[in-house]
């Protein structure tokens, strides 16, 4: 209370201070009037400082100076003559259109060269330019004056797949084609789709990324159509996560590849799947559990993709001994020529003719597994004794050599090297996983199982069965 009375004092001129009104401001007591005493300088000096401060100028009188100054400007006409001088490069890229000719498709590009029309007409390589289909697409590089530099194309065989690439490259004055292998560029895309109506009216919605590719909406079916039946099974609020691989060339995707995962959850049941190919082993990959077990059956219903039966395994009448003896094997009856597969994935161990079963195919599977082709009109290409052949090759055609009457393929089931009937036997499952194997399939299968948690709902995991 008494500094606030001593600053008052001393703002205040009117106010006189007494020593007897000093010596109440500061106190009786020693340590009093020295505390008192500061605290009256130090209010002194704040005051006499704020007496003292200078005020800041006004802006607005402060004197200001124009300072003038020629810049020189570019020549534009000099930059503009510079740049004419320099040799031009227009980079063009075109589709192939209907009805096109090798001259409508270079002018688009912007080539006027006839050099170069003539030497993609003449060389081998260069005239695959004239093949292509219609939509490809194709670039080239001109200069100014229209004469190529180069021209790139992909050629794309019945299936839309990259086949080659074509390189035309002008050196030193003259054209040289080479073909290449296309570099594609791998990735990976996930979807996810919920019913509302249909499987397609889901695959085709418009949402999550455009459009799934019809070969992987029917890799989809395939892959699930062993637990639900696609035509009468699906239920509003049933949903799939997908993952799979497409390839790109130059910014466009030029194809599919095969689904690398897939998640279907159909009335509340969880059905997972993921594709595993062992980097160390030469077999193919096929698709599995998330704990490891082998989706794919060892063995096909039957080796023609069209048929029917027309002799069971049984006792029968032989058609040309007239002797009543064992058939051990089941006859299909198809059209001369018709497609014959490997039913299961192994290796050839006999190829040739082997008397009354005419041409003839044995494939040796895995364990104590075997199965028998006969009567075949020929052998499809490529495969001998030792070849190895995944389930679905096509190993030869229906014919009726041996003891036949027409044609048909008789197909055995051997255990043992003991012929049984397949109907007969308990589904056998794919070859399991070694340990090693198994080790490898559950460090990749994790990656899919991360992935699948970022497709459900909110990202969080549902217990699969």
């Amino acid at each position: 209370m008494f500094k606030r009375q001593i600053l008052t004092d001393c703002m205040n001129p009117t106010h006189k201070i007494t020593s007897k009104r000093l010596t109440g401001l500061l106190g009786t007591t020693r340590k009093g009037r020295i505390i008192s005493a500061g605290a009256i300088f130090l209010a002194v000096c704040a005051f006499g400082a704020a007496g003292v401060a200078p005020l800041a100028p006004d802006a607005s009188d402060l004197p200001v100076k124009s300072i003038a100054q020629d810049l020189e400007l570019p020549n534009l006409a000099d930059q503009i003559t510079a740049l004419q001088q320099e040799p031009q490069q227009f980079i063009h890229e075109e589709k192939v259109r209907p009805g096109d000719s090798l001259a409508s498709l270079l002018a688009r590009l912007g080539v006027d060269d006839q050099d170069a029309a003539t030497f993609i007409k003449k060389d081998k390589v260069a005239k695959g330019v004239m093949q292509l289909r219609t939509g490809k697409r194709v670039q080239a590089e001109t200069g100014d004056d229209g004469q190529l530099r180069w021209l790139r194309a992909t050629v794309v065989d019945a299936q839309d797949n990259p086949v080659k690439t074509i390189s035309i490259t002008r050196r030193n004055n003259k054209f040289i084609a080479q073909e290449s292998v296309p570099k594609l560029e791998r990735r990976v895309e996930m979807r996810a789709r919920t019913i509302t109506n249909s499987l397609y009216s889901a695959t085709d919605a418009n949402t999550d990324g455009g459009k799934l590719p019809d070969t992987i909406v029917a890799q989809i079916i395939e892959m699930f159509s062993t637990s639900i039946d696609f035509r009468s099974d699906l239920k509003r609020g049933d949903h799939f996560n997908v993952v799979y691989e497409t390839f790109w060339q130059d910014g466009e995707m030029v194809r599919t590849g095969r689904i690398l995962a897939g998640e279907f959850v159909n009335r509340g049941t969880t059905y997972q799947s993921v594709w595993f190919e062992d980097p160390s082993s030469k077999a193919g990959g096929g698709y599995y559990t998330f704990d490891g077990k082998a989706l794919k059956k060892s063995f096909l219903k039957s080796p023609l993709e069209f048929s029917r039966i027309s002799s069971g395994f049984s006792m029968r009448v032989h058609p040309i001994s007239g002797n009543w003896k064992a058939h051990k094997g089941i006859d299909f009856a198809a059209a001369l020529g018709t497609p014959i597969r490997a039913s299961g994935d192994g290796v050839i161990d006999f190829e040739g003719v082997s008397g009354g079963y005419g041409n003839m195919v044995v494939i040796k599977h895995w364990a104590n597994y075997s199965t028998a082709y006969a009567h075949m009109s020929r052998f499809a290409p490529g495969f001998r004794k030792g070849s190895k052949v995944s389930q679905g090759d096509i190993i030869g055609y229906v014919g009726s050599t041996g003891w036949s009457t027409g044609a048909h393929l008789h197909y055995e089931f051997r255990v043992n090297n003991e012929a049984r009937d397949p109907n007969g036997l308990a589904v056998i499952a794919q070859a399991p996983l070694t340990p090693a194997e198994l080790a490898r399939f559950k460090s990749s299968a994790a990656d899919m199982t991360h992935r699948f948690a970022l497709l459900r709902p909110g990202g969080t995991a549902m217990a699969a069965r």
